[in-house]
């Protein structure tokens, strides 16, 4: 229930503040395991997809996040645990293999998980190289992968800015799902199958967001 009421809470924030155009949101099934892979431009990402897509979307958050002191530190543990993100310690050398395993548990019981496969958010505005942890999630799970295009959070959040700020040219597009049966079926060394099926959602991406791609 206060997961339900936060939503509601930051979804009329949201409207208020940025009126952001969805589109696409067919493309999420309402039930099963998906992974909704996105572009990464400012901190309220990890909000607004869960904000706008019909279902509880898991996303990693910073350790930090949970381990705060004072006021501060029990509401932000508060808001993080009570949105369902999973803490990852990222000075742990295995913190990117466990997130992945972690995730993969919230695909095997039906969720859905979010993930940005440049793996941190873009600070130039350009959309960089895809790690292929992704594609790892997809062909070890058997599940499908949503590319999401975000537009205009960085505007809302510049680098930099403490606090966001209104804006109403923010736009979510969800495109077709990109299902890994091909690459599963190609019979393909491990890592050429990753780095291909990693390399089409970031293509998918980048046709739906038209950010300039980084060399």
């Amino acid at each position: 229930m206060t997961y339900r009421v936060l939503r509601l809470i930051l979804s009329l924030v949201a409207f208020v503040a940025l009126r952001p155009q969805v589109s696409g949101l067919h493309n999420v099934p309402r039930r099963g395991p998906v992974i909704l892979a996105s572009n990464h431009l400012a901190f309220i990402d990890s909000i607004l997809i869960p904000l706008v897509v019909p279902r509880h979307v898991t996303f990693i958050a910073k350790a930090e996040y949970f381990t705060g002191r004072g006021i501060k530190g029990r509401i932000s543990r508060w808001f993080f645990t009570t949105m369902g993100n999973i803490p990852v310690d990222r000075e742990d050398p295995r913190a990117g293999q466990r997130s992945l395993e972690d995730a993969r548990a919230v695909l095997e019981r039906g969720g859905a998980f979010g993930i940005y496969p440049e793996g941190t958010r873009s600070r130039d505005g350009k959309l960089h190289e895809g790690h292929t942890g992704v594609a790892w999630l997809s062909l070890a799970a058997h599940t499908p992968v949503v590319p999401v295009a975000l537009i205009g959070t960085d505007k809302v959040q510049p680098v930099g800015r403490r606090f966001p700020r209104p804006y109403r040219g923010v736009q979510i597009q969800f495109g077709a799902p990109i299902d890994p049966s091909r690459q599963l079926a190609a019979g393909l060394r491990p890592a050429q199958a990753r780095r291909e099926l990693t390399s089409h959602v970031m293509d998918q991406i980048h046709a739906m967001s038209g950010q300039e791609r980084a060399a």
